[in-house]
């Protein structure tokens, strides 16, 4: 068994459901999900109060088949990590309709938490602030926005537009004021420093047979879980928007060659533990272990 402590329990259930579970069906017992952490480290307790905490805040639901709990996303939870999915596996910056998506609020001082939340929803979807309480970004993200003007039950203190940059400035100048690139690259050059020397070990052992199944997939999983980070700080800009040596480019490549390399060894792993005590038949027609279903090019 891998020991690796380091993460998050809750944050590797999200993994899980979005690289694993969310195509199996959306469901698993609670015992498989035990036996699945194990390989990270975590405990039964650690699990339990992690997935009851996803469940108290709305990201999954429980439901009893005889005398085992069963735990699937719900709605919310599916939205999330769709929208994380194809993120993480979009090879491509997106072209650029030249429109910006502008969100104001004025949310009351009694509905503070919910603007605090609001905030940190932002800019996981990839909004920058330009000014106090008006977000801005260049993406098509009007149905994100929607979703969670229906979780705060926020509709009477926002407003919502899409409209053009007449100047005075550049609309790289909007850019500059909203997101930090430099800091972004740095982080990306720093993945793809760890992970393409990592890449090159774990593909000659797999090569010569001295990686185990268990071994491909927690390495898989805490590849995805690393580079899922980027989406709380890239905003995924359109290439009209970026720098000439942006290596985020880089970053996906390197990537999706690892992911695909570890693929089919972690999926075999991930179905041993998984076809025991649930329904592997519910599995999705559309998704093959060496072409995700999100993992698109946007130029093609």
């Amino acid at each position: 068994m891998n020991i690796v402590t380091n993460i998050n329990t809750r944050s590797m259930i999200f993994t899980l459901y979005g690289d694993y579970i969310r195509h199996y069906g959306n469901e698993i017992w609670i015992g498989s999900l035990i036996r699945l952490l194990e390989e990270f480290g975590h405990n039964d307790q650690s699990v339990r109060a992690a997935i009851s905490r996803m469940g108290k805040q709305g990201w999954v639901t429980s439901s009893k088949k005889g005398n085992k709990s069963y735990y699937s996303l719900t709605k919310m939870g599916v939205a999330r990590i769709e929208e994380a999915a194809k993120r993480i596996f979009k090879l491509s910056p997106v072209k650029w309709d030249g429109k910006w998506r502008m969100l104001m609020y004025t949310i009351p001082e009694e509905k503070r938490n919910i603007r605090d939340e609001l905030r940190q929803e932002l800019v996981w979807s990839g909004f920058g602030m330009l000014l106090n309480s008006c977000w801005i970004s260049p993406n098509n993200l009007e149905d994100e926005v929607n979703l969670l003007v229906e979780k705060y039950n926020i509709k009477s203190y926002v407003h919502f537009f899409v409209s053009q940059y007449k100047g005075p400035e550049k609309n790289e100048t909007i850019v500059k004021s909203c997101w930090d690139l430099d800091n972004i690259n740095e982080k990306y050059e720093e993945f793809i420093s760890e992970y393409s020397k990592k890449f090159v070990v774990d593909k000659n052992k797999i090569v010569n047979g001295q990686m185990s199944e268990a071994a491909c997939f927690v390495e898989r999983t805490k590849l995805v879980h690393e580079y899922r980070k980027f989406l709380f700080i890239d905003p995924g800009l359109p290439e009209e928007l970026l720098p000439s040596k942006w290596l985020g480019g880089h970053a996906a490549s390197l990537f999706t060659d690892y992911y695909k390399t570890l693929a089919e060894p972690a999926n075999h792993f991930f179905e041993s533990i998984f076809e025991k005590d649930n329904e592997i038949n519910r599995k999705d027609r559309d998704y093959e272990v060496l072409n995700h279903p999100y993992m698109v090019n946007n130029n093609n």
